[in-house]
């Protein structure tokens, strides 16, 4: 009955950020001035005066940092992310009503209250700055020169093979629409429908592309309404086909051979709000329900769908996956799944894995876990401009891939400069769906440089869609068809596909034929430079710095607030000449490479970045490779512009020069510019082609997830549910997060069958109503494993009534220039504040209490309008009275301040009702009504 939330299994605890913040002040709690939604005054509790729609509730382990928007918040793949500036707090966990949203804080300060900041990708969602950005213009940084352009100033050459051309095939069109099917921690039944274009005249079985859409808006009307994210779709509305957004791609790969399949999944985007894993599992069970579908029909085609009896057969031996936004976090745990098995409990399909998946492209993706499937080849598309997954999290499915495995997999990031999140799919795109769609880099009230439409840099709808085609188009003939003369365009070579359009496209790749050399998070040291965490809990420790103009998908965090192990090499430097050496612990073999590969960050908009290379060996041979020349991307404070371009130096010279390539000790980097920064991200010997990719043993872990009673006064240790399954040994990383401060410790362990890794967790029990207590704990993969639930953990659920609640007295009186007072009380304490708002309701009979009779300073704090013209209270757009009551408090007071007047009135009424909201399910109920009445000075 009250504004809380039992806190179950998401709320994430990247907490420490805020840890020790400035801006805190003693407790004061405000009674009835209290505001905590859009347009109201601030708020003040144990955290100072937050903004509008802010409050810190609860105390302790359960103490929790809550936003609630006036307005349903529209849906989106990035989800909501809570900032302390442009410091990232969390990902809270949401309501079903999408309005309320609750991260665990644990006794760590929120910081400078007005640094609050409720995001959705890029897009201000909080009253302090909805429909604002952050600024728009670039810092100029040492070593970089003013200017941006689309294009480098050099061009990169044509690739032999343009894969973007159609093909040759007739094609055909058409949905099937299945039985709904039910998965694991969804309520309502998922809907089993897709659109398939297929060749009709190609000969032999065909291979099998199949699409999965992102999480968007589920149900539209023709009315005007905004898209909800309701599932099923209520009466009067539609659902949004999604699935269909991608039909220019599937008439693409169709001509050329392929047979495809876009699949629906609204019924996942409507219920995947508490899911611990972002719905990443659910959408890998309903892949793999139409992967049994096609399989099945594949053996009986009599059995088929129409469309698919029209089409050529499908191969499911040669499968492509392609997902945008969490369809990619989705098709990547297929890929995961279909190789090492999912937990029964967990999964939403228990058939045989009858496919095999050949690769993935990704785009936009979200990776929450980092847990990429490092043994099937992929492409991840980065979108330059990207508004919704902004800090560009799909670099991951590459970066994180590394040492895991063998390398064999080609591991793909394509940088599209000026492509937003929601062009890809043409059912997002304004002017081409059927319902309402909008450009995710939301321009807010400034005007973007690089990312705002018009710009030199901002590509079209149609430029756009066009450039995704064609790499989607490569990626199928290099990891399905086998066309290694593709690559090019895949793998940091530097070429481009005439088909793809005037945009600046550029790639880089981990894996392949590529031999590590000096990777920073292996053993090295680093003279004339650092060696520096990619993720920390201070930001001017990280590899960065303070002050950064942008972000860099390399460096984007996720479940830990610091990740030992995870560094890079940044170079400074104020004069050219500066070397700087990284080198080896043990010597490094680069013996059958053609070039020495780098991946090296320059600030974005920096032109002409030149570098010499060289290699000494541990005889202190040293030859000189080379130098190199980078421009950077183009970018400003809202893109993710640091980003690694891949640069190439032949061996041959050093070779011949006396350097042993199986025993090379160090790599020197030195900067021709006058002043600048850089980051090197790693280092391989690189040698041309594409490799089969070899079946490996890999051990998978999944982290469960135990539910308790907390119990009364006493500790009690459990221990969280932690799956092994596969052969063979491997190394994780186990990160425990403390549920007090949301501060993460890790350590590795090794694990393989019959070797679970114990992580006890100590509750804490009492009497007392409160919210549930989370003890969570993630994992991610080092060497040798793969993790597909990465979260989990323990919650200790709250078993104690609440409080009943009551206002006193029912019917208040006061004269002019007093005050209407009123208590709202509790049966008895509770360890989280309770809340309500009051709602203003017209008087059955007599004279109401109007705006002049009360305090103007009042009515304009706690309404947001002016006493004149005169008109009755219940008459006003809304009243932002908040009575909350602090942990451990009984009561809070509601108070309506009224002024004196000298005209004589009768008694004047004003009828009120508290509104209790239960966010358990997110729906609002009466509480106790109340009145008071204001009389004339005697």
């Amino acid at each position: 009955m009250f504004r809380v939330r039992r806190i179950g299994v998401v709320a994430a605890l990247l907490l420490a950020a805020v840890a020790g913040s400035p801006g805190s002040t003693q407790a004061q709690h405000n009674t009835a001035g209290s505001a905590r939604s859009t347009g109201s005054a601030p708020a003040e509790n144990a955290d100072g005066g937050l903004p509008a729609g802010w409050s810190v509730t609860g105390g302790g382990a359960a103490r929790q940092l809550v936003w609630r928007s006036a307005e349903p918040v529209p849906i989106s793949d990035s989800g909501v992310a809570f900032y302390s500036g442009d410091r990232f707090l969390g990902r809270p966990l949401g309501a079903p009503d999408g309005r309320s949203f609750r991260l665990a804080l644990g006794p760590a300060q929120v910081g400078k209250p007005s640094d609050l900041q409720a995001r959705a990708g890029e897009r201000r969602l909080d009253a302090a700055g909805a429909g604002r950005n952050r600024s728009a213009g670039p810092k100029e940084e040492p070593g970089e020169r003013s200017g941006l352009s689309a294009q480098p100033s050099t061009r990169l050459p044509v690739n032999t093979v343009d894969p973007g051309r159609p093909g040759s095939y007739r094609t055909a069109t058409g949905d099937y629409k299945l039985p709904s099917v039910r998965l694991p921690g969804l309520a309502e039944r998922v809907e089993m429908r897709a659109v398939v274009v297929a060749p009709t005249n190609a000969p032999g079985h065909r291979p099998l592309a199949l699409f999965l859409h992102g999480r968007h808006a589920t149900c539209y009307t023709t009315r005007g309404h905004d898209p909800s994210g309701e599932w099923p779709c209520p009466a009067g509305s539609k659902p949004i086909p999604s699935y269909r957004g991608y039909l220019a791609d599937q008439k693409l790969l169709a001509s050329q051979g392929y047979v495809t399949v876009s699949i629906a999944a609204n019924g996942i985007n409507g219920q995947d709000y508490a899911a611990e894993d972002g719905g990443a599992q659910a959408r890998s069970s309903l892949v793999r329900q139409h992967l049994a579908r096609w399989a099945s029909w594949s053996e009986h085609p009599a059995s088929a769908p129409p469309v698919v009896r029209r089409a050529a057969p499908a191969d499911l031996s040669r499968v492509l996956l392609v997902g945008h936004s969490r369809g990619g976090e989705g098709v990547n745990r297929a890929a995961m799944d279909s190789l090492y098995g999912a937990p029964a409990d967990q999964d939403g399909y228990h058939g045989p894995v009858r496919w095999h998946i050949r690769g993935t492209v990704l785009i936009g993706p979200t990776i929450f876990g980092q847990n990429p499937a490092p043994d099937v080849p992929s492409a991840t598309i980065l979108p330059g401009c990207d508004g919704d997954v902004s800090d560009l999290q799909g670099e991951m499915y590459a970066d994180a891939t590394r040492g895991v495995s063998r390398g064999a997999a080609l591991h793909s990031a394509v940088y599209i400069v000026g492509a937003n999140h929601n062009f890809f799919n043409s059912e997002w795109t304004p002017g081409q769906a059927q319902a309402p769609a909008e450009d995710d880099f939301w321009n807010g009230d400034e005007r973007d440089r690089v990312c705002s439409p018009g710009t030199a840099t901002r590509l079209t709808a149609r430029q756009q869609h066009t450039a995704g085609s064609t790499y989607i188009a490569a990626a199928a003939r290099l990891f399905v068809a086998g066309d290694d003369r593709v690559r090019p365009l895949l793998d940091g070579t530097g070429r481009r596909a005439p088909s793809a359009g005037p945009v600046r496209v550029l790639t880089h790749a981990v894996g392949g034929r590529r031999t590590p050399a000096f990777l920073p998070d292996g053993h090295v040291s680093v003279d004339g430079g650092r060696l520096c965490q990619q993720v920390t809990e201070t930001v001017s420790e990280a590899c960065l710095g303070s002050g950064r103009s942008g972000v860099s998908p390399h460096f984007a965090t996720w479940a830990a607030s610091q990740e030992p192990g995870r560094r890079a090499v940044a170079l400074r430097w104020t004069s050219a000449g500066h070397a700087v050496r990284v080198t080896a612990a043990r010597p490094v073999s680069i013996a059958g490479s053609r070039d020495l590969a780098l991946r090296l960050i320059v600030p974005p908009n920096t032109r002409d970045a030149r570098f010499d290379i060289g290699l000494t060996d541990t005889s202190g041979h040293r030859a000189p490779l080379g130098q190199v020349r980078l421009d950077g991307l183009p970018g400003t404070d809202r893109t993710a512009s640091f980003w690694g371009q891949e640069v190439r130096l032949p061996l041959a010279a050093a070779i011949r020069a006396g350097v042993d390539p199986h025993r090379v000790k160090s790599l020197e980097i030195v900067p021709r510019t006058g002043s600048g920064q850089a980051w090197l991200v790693d280092s391989w010997g690189w040698r041309a082609g594409t490799p089969t990719v070899p079946a490996t043993d890999l051990v998978r872990v999944d982290i469960g997830r135990l539910t308790v009673d907390e119990g009364g006064p006493g500790v009690r240790t459990y221990h969280v549910p932690v799956k092994v399954t596969g052969r063979g040994k491997g190394t994780l990383r186990l990160f425990v997060a403390d549920p007090d401060t949301g501060r993460t410790t890790s350590r590795e362990v090794t694990v393989g069958p019959g070797q679970s890794p114990e992580v006890p967790v100590e509750v804490r029990g009492n009497t007392r109503y409160g919210y549930d207590v989370s003890h969570d704990i993630f994992v991610k993969a080092v060497h040798g494993a793969v993790t597909g639930a990465y979260r989990g953990g323990v919650t200790a659920r709250n078993d104690d009534p609440a409080p009943t609640v009551a206002v006193t007295p029912a019917a208040a009186s006061a004269v002019e220039g007093g005050s209407l007072t009123w208590r709202m009380s509790l049966s008895e304490a509770a360890d989280v504040e309770v809340g309500a708002d009051v709602v203003i309701l017209p008087v059955a009979s007599g004279a109401e209490l109007s705006t002049t009779d009360v305090d103007p300073e009042w009515l304009r704090n706690n309404t947001g309008e002016a006493p004149l013209p005169s008109r009755p209270l219940s008459r006003l757009r809304g009243l932002f009275l908040y009575p909350d009551i602090p942990p451990g408090r009984t009561s809070a007071e509601i108070t309506i301040p009224v002024v004196a007047d000298t005209v004589t009135e009768p008694a004047e009424t004003v009828r009120l009702r508290l509104r209790l909201y239960d966010e358990e399910n997110g729906t609002q109920h009466d509480g106790p009504e109340f009145t008071g009445t204001v009389h004339d000075r005697a």
